[in-house]
């Protein structure tokens, strides 16, 4: 038996979320539910035949599964608002970044399997890359959660203290990558690509870099050596890059955007 799944909060990422569960048919429309205040952002999602809803209490009482996919601040909140419906059979689900598992467990006031996760919007296409960690939860649920978001992309399970570090990498990572991809273009456009045709060159050369790393588990060095040849343009560009900083600045960018995150 499919079981019933309501995210609660019907953003960017909560919505990326139904619509990767959608496509990837781990669940079918009428077992989704999303929940949002104001009602209007989200009814595109029922044309998709997924329902729609401003009652959280009434849409958990109905759901075996719940994703909290609200901003930090409002975790809480939301806990305290639903957790007279929450029982010990609900697998409850937080995606909010920099909200423990303990603080869960305080807030619910009940002993649940609960889960952190930490997606990145790729999920709206099966392409996240999903970062776990439980409490409470048996082998079966463990496997279930691990089931849903491998739908979806990648999973890896870590321990919940790195869960802050897992934003970055891989959350805020998405953000990095295409301001990469970006600056990729911009430079495309200047050698003579028009936009388009840089976009495309720029999008597909990091998806199939991307795609041999995963595929032949190798070091970046490794493949980035096949691509150097002594006194060859690709070198010359590398070293130019390197003399600007470009590994620095994105190693001190990661740092940045952990620091700020541990800090708040």
């Amino acid at each position: 038996m499919k079981k019933k799944i309501v995210i609660i909060g019907g953003g960017n990422l909560g919505t990326a979320i139904a619509e990767g569960l959608l496509s990837s048919q781990f669940s079918a429309a009428k077992d989704i539910i999303v929940t949002r205040r104001a009602l209007n952002a989200i009814q595109y999602l029922k044309e998709k035949g997924i329902m729609v809803s401003d009652d959280n209490p009434g849409s958990v009482a109905v759901s075996d599964v719940i994703i909290l996919a609200v901003k930090p601040f409002q975790v809480k909140e939301v806990l305290t608002e639903i957790k007279h419906r929450l029982t010990e059979d609900h697998l409850l689900i937080s995606v909010a970044t920099g909200i423990m598992i303990r603080d869960m467990q305080e807030w619910t006031g009940i002993n649940l399997p609960l889960f952190r996760a930490m997606p990145n919007t790729a999920i709206a296409i099966g392409e996240s890359m999903t970062c776990l960690s439980a409490a409470n939860a048996s082998v079966v649920q463990i496997k279930y959660v691990n089931e849903l978001f491998n739908t979806v992309g990648k999973v890896v399970t870590i321990e919940e203290k790195l869960m802050d570090a897992a934003t970055i990498l891989g959350a805020c990572g998405t953000a990095f990558a295409m301001r990469y991809i970006r600056a990729n273009i911009q430079g495309g456009i200047e050698i003579g690509f028009d936009a388009a045709t840089a976009n495309l060159i720029a999008a597909q050369t990091v998806k199939g870099a991307s795609e041999l790393l995963l595929q032949r588990k190798t070091h970046p060095e490794h493949e980035i050596d096949k691509v150097t040849t002594p006194r060859g343009c690709t070198i010359a560009g590398l070293n130019e890059m390197e003399h600007q900083g470009f590994s620095s600045s994105l190693i001190k960018g990661i740092i940045a955007s952990y620091d700020k995150i541990a800090k708040d």
